[in-house]
């Protein structure tokens, strides 16, 4: 039986070439993709691999381009550029289109493809990598164990993680937008570290782990209510007090950080923090850890406290995007619109290797 062709867009990425390592390593042979030819041949030949190069702006290079692929994992930031016409692509050609996005209005907009996927009976599946997985599927796993929970939160803390070029360029361009919560099962925006506070979190080892943590606009803003329902949803990441009240001193000069101007200013000064390396080198992807913290509360009082920890999130990423698409290709989820945990449970965290599930505690009120 031949196997599925599939793609993987923005390869020449630095996560996009996570991607394509851990796949062969596992013994997949995807096409490589992107908008830069050469880069794109390099890493192919490296790794022994078909490749192809095509714009997303011209739709119909888009789809000669997915015309003959099963599935795409779209690598190719930012999402909020090129997300859209790459799914508008995938409905075209009747591709599975799997992302590692963690930018929440792409994530409402893929989500709210969810008739147009089912009638072109594909899935489409945002947010594969470290956004939002080990989050996704904690929020997952304390919505089954309290049902009619009403309250959500979620806390992600890095132990020697930092981020790549390509992320860097997204959080700059998404800027000013630097908080947002749900409430009442809609997203609202908040100020910049409108919440803070100390977590303990119980590791597997039976150590706990004290940080302070505050508020940010983290994908599962969006995904957590779509995979859950709960409708107050926020979203914490370790980080230190100090960090925290100059934030929120510098909250009257965030607007300015919208204007083109300045944000081509970081943009350029990204590029040249990022000439010589773009994300961790194999060594700090090795030793990084991140510990994940979700607490459920429903009206009467009740909770439910559940952790996890995961290899550094680039590595997770890759491992986690590679897991997912097998599933897809093997019809593991159902056509239409789906979160991670949505389309295979709150045990698709576990099937990721390095991953380890704390013990998930209920309180009476």
């Amino acid at each position: 039986m031949v196997a599925p062709r599939w793609l993987i867009y923005g390869a020449n990425g630095y996560t996009g070439e996570l991607v394509a390592r851990q796949a062969v390593a596992r013994g997949l042979q995807p096409v490589l993709a992107g908008r830069d030819a050469g880069a794109v041949a390099r890493l192919a030949g490296e790794l022994g691999l078909e490749h192809r190069a095509f714009p997303l702006t011209d739709p119909g290079s888009a789809r000669h381009g997915l015309a003959d692929m099963a599935a795409v994992v779209h690598c190719a930031g930012p999402f909020l550029e090129t997300s859209r016409p790459m799914v508008a692509a995938c409905l075209d050609t009747a591709t599975h289109y799997l992302d590692i996005t963690g930018e929440i209005p792409v994530f409402e907009a893929v989500l709210g493809r969810d008739e147009a996927a089912r009638r072109a009976g594909v899935v489409l599946l945002p947010g594969v990598g470290f956004d939002v997985v080990p989050t996704d599927c904690t929020a997952a796993r304390l919505a089954r164990a309290l049902p009619g929970a009403s309250d959500l939160e979620l806390a992600f803390v890095s132990d020697g993680g930092e981020l790549s070029r390509g992320t860097t360029r997204t959080m700059i361009k998404s800027l000013p937008h630097l908080g947002a919560v749900r409430r009442g099962g809609r997203i609202v925006p908040v100020p910049a570290a409108w919440e803070a506070k100390e977590i303990d979190i119980p590791l597997p080892d039976g150590r706990t782990l004290r940080r302070w943590v505050m508020s940010v606009p983290w994908g599962d803003v969006s995904t957590a209510f779509h995979t859950t329902g709960i409708p107050d949803v926020r979203l914490y990441t370790g980080t230190p007090p100090k960090a925290i009240r100059r934030l929120r001193r510098l909250r009257p000069l965030l607007p300015l950080l919208g204007w083109a101007p300045v944000k081509g200013l970081l943009l350029r000064l990204a590029e040249r923090r990022f000439a010589r390396r773009r994300g961790p080198d194999a060594a700090a992807r090795e030793r990084g850890r991140v510990y994940v913290w979700g607490r459920a509360a429903d009206a009467g009082g009740r909770t439910a406290t559940a952790t996890l920890v995961t290899p550094e999130g680039y590595a997770f990423t890759a491992r986690s995007a590679v897991e997912c698409l097998t599933r897809v290709l093997a019809g593991a989820a159902e056509p239409g619109a789906r979160t991670p945990a949505g389309a295979f449970g709150p045990e698709l965290v576990e099937a990721i290797d390095g991953v380890e599930v704390g013990e998930l505690v209920l309180s009476e009120g």
